[in-house]
């Protein structure tokens, strides 16, 4: 019985252990996606930013072979 006892209590320590270590990679995991969503956000704004190219009539444009 005592040996059984001792196993169970190896096993739950394993286990304890093998949580801590997970809830460690999930914290890390969220930290890297928040820093992805706010570089997407800072991308977005970047892009919407930029000014549009200006066209012109495009009739009055030399094709470059002229």
């Amino acid at each position: 019985m005592e040996s059984r006892l001792t196993e169970l209590e190896i096993k739950l320590s394993y286990a304890e252990d093998l949580l801590d270590e997970l809830n460690r990679t999930v914290f890390r995991q969220q930290e890297q996606i928040e820093s992805l969503q706010r570089q997407i956000v800072q991308l977005q704004r970047q892009l919407q930013d930029m000014e549009p190219p200006e066209r012109g009539d495009l009739r009055e444009e030399i094709p470059p072979h002229y």
